[in-house]
């Protein structure tokens, strides 16, 4: 067991990651690396670690030319995804930043992204898969992967898969799920309404509703016109009608915009993106103490499962002992009085005294001599007397048998890896956060 995790990567690269980069980075490490890490260390013990994610993935749904891929190009900055009143997203598609351009087809998405593989089960969905790789660096991008899912219609509309369920098991492993609504498109479409109400009865907290394209709705009557039907569309379904349900305004900001009083939360969304970085950081960091402790756990347990099962073996040892001795009392009495016989009786009075054979005589050996002459007499006693033997000596291998224990080489493992778990691992967790606080308070409150 080595003494720390190793740091792979490019290091002039890292030197230019944030702090909250850098901290999802190691952690990811921690529990990937070959030779030390938490996922190969706790399939030892049969416990299932998933890896912590070094982004954040944002699920946008809705409705065809709601504006999601026109949301992603101007929240990295760059023109990446086609846009436009037609429908012009088919498949899934997810916007990552890296070191260059690039575009990637269904299988090399799934190498990028492993926790993403059981999309492999749904008919046609790798086909219609791909990934952007832009090198923007804009606002949270770099901590951040969008995916853009196909337009939503209602009709003969054919996606060449089944994209509700698609977009259902995307919603449920997402991080942040944003939903758009077309004021002047299809945002009462029925399809998106039943996606957007089954996600919300699995993963409320993590849905936000946008009034998209706000702009583009007239004046400020015609919007509110919008907002109340989309509001009472969505009451109807008992997943959605809830207190507190909020649906700000946005809109693209650019130089083609046109005038409008209408509010513009966008920089709204940017914040809940940036809340959700913080809250996954965090998360990130307890569940890090938590495996620890899992794995700690599990260690202690078979430590003293192991101690255990050395009393319990010393235990039956000593009773397998006795039987032992009891089955051999018999023979050792035969023997006794079998020497007894064959010794002169003025080597055993010259050996110890007089006095003492004498006691030694009418104590034991006289009545002893008694016993062992009737049971070799009497072919039934001796039958017996081998019997009880026989069953003394078979109990007590019986009873003596020892259930196996760990070598002292596997004990010597396991405390290493506990050791490294409690005094490598677990404390990287009170320096990341040090790292993460100092983004928000002084070094004097930490």
């Amino acid at each position: 067991m080595g003494g720390k995790v190793q740091q792979r990567g490019d290091s002039q690269a890292d030197s230019t990651l944030t702090p909250n980069e850098k901290i999802l980075k190691d952690v990811h490490q921690l529990y990937v690396d070959e030779d030390n890490g938490l996922i190969n260390i706790a399939q030892q013990f049969g416990i299932e670690l998933l890896a912590p994610r070094k982004k954040i993935t944002v699920l946008l749904i809705g409705n065809h030319s709601a504006g999601k891929s026109s949301f992603i190009n101007w929240y990295i900055e760059e023109h990446i995804l086609r846009t436009g009143v037609a429908i012009e997203t088919q498949g899934f598609t997810f916007v990552t930043s890296g070191r260059k351009r690039e575009s990637l087809q269904g299988n090399a998405t799934l190498h990028l992204y492993p926790y993403f593989k059981p999309l492999q089960e749904m008919p046609g969905v790798i086909d219609n898969l791909s990934t952007e790789i832009s090198t923007s660096r804009n606002k949270k991008f770099s901590l951040v992967n969008f995916l853009d899912t196909p337009g939503l219609t209602d009709g003969d509309m054919k996606y060449g898969f089944d994209v509700d369920n698609a977009i259902l098991w995307l919603g449920k492993v997402a991080d942040l799920i944003f939903v758009f609504f077309d004021p002047i498109g299809q945002a009462l479409c029925k399809r998106t309404l039943n996606i957007v109400e089954e996600l919300s009865e699995v993963r409320p907290e993590r849905m936000k509703f946008y009034l998209s394209k706000a702009d583009e709705a007239g004046p400020e009557s015609d919007r509110q016109k919008v907002l109340i039907q989309i509001a009472q569309e969505l009451c109807k379904r008992p997943g959605l009608n809830k207190a507190g349900f909020e649906m700000p305004t946005i809109y693209v900001p650019g130089p083609n915009t046109k005038a409008t009083r209408c509010a513009n939360a966008i920089e709204d969304v940017c914040k809940d993106i940036e809340k959700t970085i913080n809250l996954t950081i965090q998360n990130t960091l307890d569940q890090l103490e938590k495996d620890c402790n899992s794995i700690a756990c599990e260690i202690d347990k078979r430590l003293q499962k192991d101690n255990d099962t050395r009393w319990k073996n010393s235990r039956s040892n000593f009773r397998a002992y006795l039987l032992w001795i009891a089955s051999l009392m018999p023979l050792l009495v035969w023997l006794s009085v079998f020497l007894d016989t064959v010794v002169p009786r003025e080597t055993k009075v010259g050996l110890i005294g007089i006095e003492y054979y004498s006691l030694l005589a009418s104590v034991y050996l006289n009545p002893a001599s008694k016993m062992v002459s009737k049971v070799l007499a009497d072919s039934q006693l001796l039958i017996g007397a081998v019997c009880v033997i026989s069953v003394f000596f078979l109990l007590g291998c019986f009873v003596g048998k020892s259930r196996p224990v760990l070598k002292k080489k596997q004990i010597k493992d396991l405390n290493l890896k506990r050791q490294f778990i409690t005094d490598t691992i677990k404390p990287q967790k009170e320096r990341y956060y040090s790292l993460y606080l100092k983004q928000c308070v002084s070094s004097s409150d930490i």
